[in-house]
């Protein structure tokens, strides 16, 4: 909603001041212009970018429109199922959690919380590291740089689809330039006829400049930087579950290892303390 809201905002201060001024928004309704400019950054974002990266960005265009994924309501999610798992290693061993760990959608504990569960990738990397401590065969620095590269490695196929779009974004000034000169070019060609026409034709080779610089700094460049925002937050998750890992390999109790995972998430998203020992509190009951 934020998204639409932006654009409308952006097309209608524009559009309306131009208007109000005694613009005529009839002169700015120049398709080929358009078509120059948009062809021109979608053949240039094909030479660009492989099959990982278009596919990325589509994915991630999909995504501007729904709301964030990272709530109050996951972390408090994520947090107890930590608990739920150090907890029962801590009561039971290690070997406890393995059916748990190996087959997840099966397990009554992850089952728990469904909001967990719709994301694969931590579904993964959760199971993946509880499964390298039931091994035994790796000492808390090692598994900590291990999910430090893992993260990266999430990070970076994020930040595909941003390039791409914020290249777009970097494109599009230059092609409305393109547009604009060929209008012009169009219009040299054309002295000779009647002032009123060769009005017409400078008006509609200026439109293609405003065009281009238009879409890159009032559309283009603000999703690639939403997408960005995005990314961060969906990286703080996986940030949660390392430190509290780890804090949990170091030897402290579930409780306190909770404690370094919600110091991770973002202020306006981390659950208070008291929040956490309520909802422990209620599903005891």
């Amino acid at each position: 909603m934020a998204v639409i809201l932006g654009i409308i905002i952006v097309l209608g201060a524009i559009f309306g001041g131009f208007a109000l001024e005694g613009g005529h928004l009839a002169a700015l309704f120049q398709p080929y212009e358009l078509l120059m400019i948009a062809g021109g950054a979608l053949g240039a974002f094909a030479i660009a970018n492989d099959g990982q990266s278009t596919k990325a960005t589509v994915k991630a265009l999909r995504t501007i429109f729904q709301s964030p994924q990272q709530t109050s309501a996951l972390y408090i999610d994520l947090l107890s199922l930590l608990h739920d798992i150090l907890s029962r290693v801590r009561k039971e061993g290690l070997m406890s959690i393995e059916f748990d760990i190996d087959s997840p959608e099966e397990s009554a504990m992850f089952m728990k919380y469904p909001n967990i569960m719709k994301d694969h990738h931590l579904i993964e990397f959760i199971c993946d590291y509880f499964r390298l401590m039931v091994s035994g065969s790796m000492d808390p620095f090692q598994i900590e740089n291990l999910m430090d590269n893992d993260i990266d490695v999430h990070h970076q196929d994020g930040e595909l689809a941003i390039h791409a779009i914020n290249k777009v974004a970097d494109g599009l000034p230059a092609f409305g330039i393109v547009a604009a000169v060929m209008g012009v070019v169009h219009t040299m060609g054309s002295v000779g006829i009647p002032p009123s026409e060769l009005g017409n034709l400078i008006a509609a080779a200026l439109v293609g400049t405003f065009l281009g610089i238009l879409l890159a700094y009032g559309v283009f460049s603000p999703l690639a930087s939403l997408l960005d925002r995005k990314l961060q937050e969906s990286t703080k998750v996986f940030q949660c579950v390392k430190v509290t890992m780890i804090a949990s390999m170091n030897g402290y109790a579930p409780t306190l290892a909770l404690e370094f995972g919600r110091k991770v998430v973002s202020a306006n998203l981390r659950p208070t303390f008291k929040e956490l020992e309520a909802h422990f509190r209620q599903a005891k009951k």
